[in-house]
């Protein structure tokens, strides 16, 4: 133990005598939450669709078929009672749940362009068991998941062009048109930053800490202080802990950093747990550390460090890990690789987290914890070979 703070304290008096770069590695997180956050978009391809048909007419199957009919719809299953809704949600079964009220084979056909109506409830079964108002045209119930402001935008467009689509063929199918009632969840208002500002954290975080990490051990090499460090009885897990350390307190303080601006800025919401947030982030931290610790037991030079941990955390993050396209539209060579990006497990969880309340998630946990053992098992091997030569 004395010999990792040793190595501990070494590290933090590089860090400390390059103000310049600690200015950096603290300040471009919070203008990079800015900048994204105000400048990036996204929309969605693929809409998993769920039913509720509590009608159970002719009537409202012909309505469904015809929903379903569009090449921006799947059918992602039926629902039996309301009270499946919130659930399904929350494990991320569907984007949408359209419900079919009892009555609506039976309703009279009334004039177009009614209002669609929107509500901020309290809790999502509130929301699926609320009554519709009276209308001279059947309704039928949208429920959009609201957490991707973009998607929710989307969806509501689909829909409704689904169902006026359902309501100009009724004469041949023998459905009355529709009066959709949409209400979004989890993101009312649509913000777009509540769900592009949770991914940025993902983004910056494996950045920065792949950055800084990367030229711990090329530092060394480049000023000749590698041959008094491997004439010292360090053994090779000490000196790479002890190199992350300091490192690991940086990326906790950019990660408060990163997620103060955005409550503060952008308003972002917390439904879920903190303590959960922490514990998921502190697995990607690690991941981030143990990849830079890699690169950095590879690479020559700092400049060359810097620019593979670049390379390899920036652009496949931003593409391939559902930061700004979604995965499931990715042909699926591209999502095989983007299996392999850290950020891919991370965004769910923290978007989950934070815009759903959702707080379990064994499997992207356990791939991000087994991530993390093995970055920093083979930075210690590669450096423990070098030791022994």
């Amino acid at each position: 133990m004395k010999r990792l703070l040793a190595i501990a304290r070494k590290e933090l008096r590089h860090i400390l005598r390059d103000p310049r770069s600690l200015l950096v590695a603290l300040v471009m997180p919070a203008a990079m939450v800015v900048l994204y956050g105000y400048g990036i978009d996204t929309e969605l391809r693929d809409l998993p669709l769920g039913i509720l048909d509590e009608d159970r007419t002719e009537a409202s199957r012909a309505l469904i078929r015809r929903v379903l009919a569009s090449e921006f719809i799947r059918d992602a299953g039926r629902i039996e009672r309301r009270a499946e809704i919130e659930p399904a949600f929350r494990r991320e079964r569907f984007r949408a749940v359209m419900v079919v009220p009892p009555g609506y084979g039976e309703a009279e056909l009334g004039s177009s362009g009614a209002r669609v109506s929107r509500a901020d409830p309290a809790r999502i079964q509130a929301l699926s068991q609320a009554s519709l108002p009276a209308s001279n045209q059947a309704q039928v119930q949208l429920l959009i998941d609201g957490a991707d402001a973009s998607t929710a935008a989307i969806v509501e467009s689909y829909l409704r062009a689904a169902l006026a689509g359902a309501g100009r063929g009724a004469g041949e199918a023998g459905a009355p048109p529709a009066d959709p009632r949409v209400r979004i969840l989890f993101n009312p208002e649509l913000e777009s930053a509540h769900f592009i500002v949770p991914g940025l954290v993902a983004v910056i975080l494996i950045m920065i800490c792949a950055l800084l990490t990367s030229i711990a051990i090329t530092r060394e090499k480049e000023t000749g202080t590698m041959e008094q460090v491997l004439t010292t009885p360090v053994r090779p897990a000490q000196l790479v802990l002890g190199k992350v350390a300091p490192y690991l307190l940086i990326a906790i303080a950019d990660a408060i950093l990163v997620l103060a601006v955005g409550r503060i800025v952008f308003h972002v919401p917390m439904r879920g747990s903190w303590g959960a947030l922490a514990g998921y982030s502190f697995l990607y931290l690690m991941v981030a550390l143990g990849l830079g610790l890699l690169i950095s037991t590879v690479a020559r030079s700092q400049r060359v460090a810097m620019t593979v941990a670049l390379v390899a955390t920036m652009l496949p993050t931003i593409i391939l890990s559902g930061f700004v396209f979604p995965f499931a539209s990715m042909p699926w060579p591209l999502q095989a690789l983007g299996r392999v990006i850290p950020a891919t497990y991370y965004l769910p969880i923290i978007r989950g987290i934070m815009l759903t309340g959702r707080a379990w998630y064994p499997l992207e946990g356990a791939v991000l914890a087994g991530m993390a053992v093995l970055l920093l098992a083979l930075s210690i091997r590669r450096f423990g070979t070098r030791l022994e030569a």
